[in-house]
């Protein structure tokens, strides 16, 4: 009998309390898988950023990738991993770096999703270069920014075509708040697009691998107070719409780490904002939803790493258009996709998979997340973030809400 030891990378830039937790966790769930006569065992490990080889062999199973959308020599080693030695990623590099929220949003709509009226418009201003000005005075068309507004019809958001963390965004109520928008705006490319509003829920849909989470969601609160706390909040046909529209924009994208916010109006959940394939990750932000965080995390990482999980690098979006050009009604192409996207994350081999080699995630996770160590990772967390007179009460504010999620899971609530 051998011992088959799977390693899973980490690549991280700024995170500090989940990997914390992901590493602790997965040493006390001491997970050995039979395989055959012998048995697979994990081993975790942060990556270095430094100077490699292109033709170096590449030592890990699965990195979890929380770095490349910004750091291009972590993007740039990842990439050759997958193409030399077939290394699983999540998310797909290629796929994160090239689908901002324009190409989001024009995908979606092509497969019928209720997204709002939106519009692309030329930037305000431009970087010079040499063939700047030649092209301007031939095919830069000018065009009335207040007739376009009243076009779409108010009120309606301003925000950066490939913008995040709600950086850029701006509530418009009038044609004279946009026009004093746009001249702020520089050189960003905006998206116009049209207000839900009035709305009756804000959800935020988190999908990591075939698993979900909805979470009642206030962008208006402070940072540590946007992600609700409530339970059995949706209707069991509300959260199938919202995870069944999660799962088939992370399918479609090839994002197996990723968040859809959506707007309930008359009766619609109108997806927003989702090409967020590097979700917040934090304690400060998740504390109640935390803990479904890191599990989560180790379902997916410890799967894809016992079953070998081969990168699918072909988005193949042919297969979602057959169903889009179809004349039937959205929800019957719905469930097209769904079936599409659940046959994409292996929806089932996965679930079998927990059943047989990690049911006892739930019992040790319970106990977890009342040590010291998580208490000690949250502290970490918040002693970056917040002055050092505030760092004794967000701790304990955490630390409370986690002990929160606890009770729920020991029935008196559900998380």
């Amino acid at each position: 009998m051998a011992i088959k030891t799977r390693r899973i990378g980490l690549s991280l830039g700024a995170d500090i309390c989940w990997p914390i937790c992901y590493e602790a966790l997965l040493k006390q769930l001491d997970v050995a898988i039979p395989d055959g006569k012998d048995t697979i065992r994990f081993e975790v490990e942060r990556m270095q950023i430094e100077p490699f080889d292109l033709m170096q062999p590449c030592k890990y199973d699965v990195v979890i990738d929380r770095l490349t959308h910004w750091y291009h020599t972590s993007r740039e080693w990842i990439k050759k991993a997958i193409l030399a030695d077939d290394l699983y990623v999540f998310n797909n590099p290629w796929s994160l770096q090239a689908m901002e929220k324009h190409s989001t949003y024009s995908a979606m709509m092509r497969l019928g999703f209720p997204v709002p009226d939106t519009w692309l418009i030329p930037p305000k201003a431009y970087t010079e270069s040499p063939d700047l000005q030649s092209t301007l005075s031939r095919y830069a068309k000018m065009f009335d920014l207040g007739k376009i507004g009243d076009l779409i019809g108010y009120p309606l958001f301003m925000k950066p075509y490939d913008g995040g963390a709600w950086v850029g965004v701006t509530a418009i109520k009038d044609r004279d708040a946009l026009l004093a928008a746009y001249n702020e705006s520089g050189i960003r490319v905006m998206h116009l697009q049209k207000g839900v509003l009035p709305f009756e829920g804000f959800v935020r849909c988190v999908g990591l691998g075939p698993q979900w989470r909805c979470v009642n969601y206030d962008p208006a609160a402070p940072l540590h107070d946007r992600y609700q706390m409530d339970v059995d909040f949706l209707s069991e046909q509300d959260q199938k719409r919202l995870t069944d529209m999660t799962m088939v924009i992370n399918a479609f994208f090839g994002w197996d780490f990723n968040s859809c916010e959506s707007l309930l109006s008359g009766g619609v959940w109108h997806p927003i904002d989702f090409a967020n394939a590097c979700p917040d990750s934090q304690v400060t932000s998740l504390h109640f939803h935390f803990p479904w965080l890191i599990m989560a995390n180790l379902r997916w990482s410890i799967f894809c790493a016992a079953t070998k999980r081969r990168m699918n690098t072909d988005l193949n979006w042919r297969q979602y258009f057959d169903v889009a050009d179809e004349d039937k009604p959205f929800d019957d192409k719905l469930a097209e996709y769904v079936k599409i996207a659940q046959r994409r994350f292996d929806v089932e081999q996965f679930e079998d998979f927990c059943e047989r080699h990690l049911d006892h995630l739930d019992e040790v996770s319970h106990e977890f997340f009342g040590t010291d160590t998580v208490r000690h990772a949250i502290r970490e967390k918040v002693e970056a973030l917040y002055p050092a007179h505030e760092v004794d009460d967000f701790t304990e504010l955490f630390w409370n809400r986690i002990q929160a999620w606890r009770q729920c899971q020991s029935g008196e609530g559900q998380a």
